[in-house]
């Protein structure tokens, strides 16, 4: 919940001044996909949660104002991830189910390998073009009510549909919110990517000791498809670091020093932002010495030439 409640509730008091004003005159929204009408908030919140639980891009879109339709589009995947999360406070993508209680409520099952949610949708609160849902969201094993999530949400009808307008006391306003989410996401990303070029020279003199030289490329120090580790396949990172590209970096080692009267071999390192300013500013360089430097090279290579950092 921290990503979330820093995000949100950084800006929660200048969205509830400048949104409400204008909330029943949203934009058209003609050109959205319109599965269903939705003419029922309950109806479309329920949709909303199910969307949100299988981490369904494409249909929880629908649900989304045109002006914020826009903006998720543009959104990086990570943090438009982050946003479907946040709706079942679930990690990973689930399976979701939907039964309805004796009251008439709805409501919904999210069934993830790590664990399950059970989201309750209240009654509905009907005002002209805006509609207030009670949403409480708890642990499907735990059955003290006491224990749930309780949030107030609210739908706005667009051109006859109805989109997310608030989640709790603050507005969904995606545009004015994305920069903040980019530099939180982007701060992630470069603490990850110093952390992954370390993990990167271990591996590298991990594979030295064993094998009695470097690897030709990061991909000689991923897992092996199949059976034990390898010269080609060492097992000694994940596949995404030996892809060369993770959590919005892009790595490059570079073998140096090697020359015919035996002296050993040494590499560089670095890690650079992609796409920069949205993924991070930051590119980092570990020399031939093994020391590490850290500048701005608006997306560009760093070099020993850089500050150096621990």
């Amino acid at each position: 919940m921290n990503f979330w409640g820093s995000v949100f509730l950084a800006l929660a008091s200048l969205l509830l001044s400048s949104f409400w004003a204008g909330a029943a005159a949203q934009e058209s929204s003609s050109s959205m996909n319109s599965r269903g009408a939705s003419g029922d908030p309950a109806t479309a919140m329920k949709e909303i949660l199910v969307d949100a639980c299988s981490h369904d891009e494409t249909s929880f879109r629908r649900f989304l104002t045109v002006r914020n339709a826009q903006a998720f589009s543009q959104m990086t995947a990570a943090a438009r991830m982050e946003l479907l999360k946040r709706f079942v406070l679930l990690e990973d993508a689930g399976v979701p189910s939907v039964t309805s209680e004796r009251n008439g409520q709805t409501v919904i099952h999210c069934q993830t390998p790590q664990g399950s949610a059970a989201i309750h949708i209240g009654t509905t609160e009907l005002h002209d073009n805006v509609a207030f849902l009670p949403v409480d969201i708890s642990d499907a094993s735990d059955p003290d009510p006491a224990d749930a999530h309780h949030i107030s949400m609210s739908l706005v009808r667009e051109d006859g549909q109805w989109k997310i307008l608030s989640i709790g006391l603050v507005f969904l306003d995606l545009p004015s919110l994305a920069a903040e989410w980019d530099r939180a996401e982007s701060a992630e990303n470069e603490k990850a990517a110093l952390a992954s070029l370390k993990s990167l020279s271990a591996a590298i003199e991990d594979y030295r000791r064993t094998y009695l030289r470097l690897p030709e490329s990061l991909a000689q120090l991923g897992p092996p498809a199949k059976g034990a580790a390898s010269v080609t396949a060492a097992g000694l990172i994940d596949p995404q670091l030996a892809s060369g590209h993770k959590n919005g970096y892009s790595f490059r080692y570079v073998i140096v020093g090697a020359n015919d009267v035996g002296a050993p071999a040494k590499y560089e390192l670095s890690a650079t932002p992609q796409p920069y300013g949205r993924a991070g500013k930051t590119s980092f360089f570990r020399d031939s010495s093994g020391v590490y430097h850290a500048a701005d090279h608006q997306g560009a290579v760093g070099s020993d030439l850089d500050p150096k950092i621990e």
